[in-house]
């Protein structure tokens, strides 16, 4: 196919496996009029400005594709069903690409990988496109942050590379539109110890927010959050990591001192003591006013790693055993006192 048979307008039917447009393969007056895109080099412009019907066989995919392999939108469900679309109505949308500045004639894809793969499904020749060779990487992330298109892996892996060419944390912000605290939340994920990765990696917990909350707690007591993600049946998410810091915090803080016992001796001084004048009132003792009673106490636990409640209001079959209750399925269950760990006593609503 000539080059202004590439640069002809692009037709919007229904796609086929036929070029879009005439075929250029002679030299009749007909064709005179597309002579100026051909003399005008490869990036001049289609009649019209419309997008280009470029060529499928000179297309090649962005090694560096910020969407992986594993992603959702290239399983093989997603483009059998884009390739459906095509087929029917066509490709309703130009994909971007740039010049390949290692293969004269050849091009990258800036955006439009699952257009592309789902025409080449459809057996599409041609697709349409606009030449852009003003292009970043960082072009491609927002595109798709935009369409919330990316995993949490694919955001940081690409931040990752932008880190090791030098790029600094708030630059990468501004180029993607996000936040720094988007930025750091990612790149704590590059470098995640064993067993967060493992969970991680695995799909137990995909919330970015969730992963960071469970980093600052492994720094603190690693053992402890590595038991916790070692139970395979515990549900990960913001509420029960939330409840597992609450525990490890009590758990971290020392034993109260005197401040806590009823009794605790007043301090001594060199003062000698003086009797008290007549009709004084009775001097007040060093004890603290009683604290107000709790109303609707709620009794949050631990057991077989799972957070809980004590069910209060149900009777238990014998001593040391209560009901419980967890907070991520709603379970039921009458356990013995001696598997549960007390996290926290607070006061619940009426």
């Amino acid at each position: 196919m000539s080059v202004a048979a590439k640069k002809q307008k692009f037709s919007y039917g229904p796609a086929d496996k036929k070029p879009a447009g005439p075929v250029m393969g002679g030299l009749g007056l007909e064709e005179m009029g597309d002579l100026s895109a051909l003399l005008a080099g490869p990036e001049a412009p289609a009649p019209g400005g419309g997008p280009l019907a470029l060529e499928m066989a000179l297309i090649d995919e962005d090694p560096h594709q910020p969407r992986t392999k594993d992603n959702p939108g290239f399983s093989e469900h997603s483009l059998e069903e884009l390739a459906a679309s095509i087929l029917l109505r066509g490709v309703k949308t130009p994909i971007s690409v740039r010049e390949n500045p290692h293969a004269e004639g050849r091009y990258i894809i800036n955006h439009g990988a699952r257009r592309f793969r789902g025409s080449q499904r459809a057996g599409l020749l041609t697709i349409p496109g606009f030449i852009d060779n003003d292009y970043n990487e960082a072009d491609q992330v927002v595109e798709n942050l935009q369409r919330n298109e990316l995993t949490a892996r694919e955001v940081a892996d690409f931040i990752g590379r932008e880190l090791a060419k030098g790029m600094k944390k708030g630059d990468i912000a501004k180029a993607i539109s996000k936040s720094p605290a988007f930025i750091s939340q990612h790149v704590t994920l590059l470098d995640l110890p064993e067993p967060l990765a493992r969970v991680f990696n695995t799909g137990r917990v995909r919330d970015v927010t969730v992963v960071n909350e469970l980093m600052t707690a492994y720094k603190k007591t690693p053992q402890d959050v590595s038991a916790w993600l070692g139970d395979a049946n515990q549900e990960i998410t913001r509420g029960s990591v939330k409840l597992l810091r609450e525990f490890l915090e009590v758990k971290s803080q020392p034993p109260q001192a005197a401040a806590q016992t009823p009794d605790a001796p007043v301090a001594k001084t060199d003062a000698p003591a003086r009797a008290a004048p007549a009709g004084a009132a009775p001097a007040k003792s060093g004890k603290a006013a009683p604290a107000a009673p709790l109303k609707n106490a709620v009794v949050h636990v631990l057991h077989n790693n799972r957070p809980a409640c004590l069910m209060l209001e149900r009777r238990p079959a014998k001593q040391g055993v209560a009901w419980l209750k967890y907070n991520d399925d709603g379970q039921e269950l009458e356990a013995s006192l001696k598997s549960v760990t007390l996290v926290a006593l607070l006061e619940g609503q009426a």
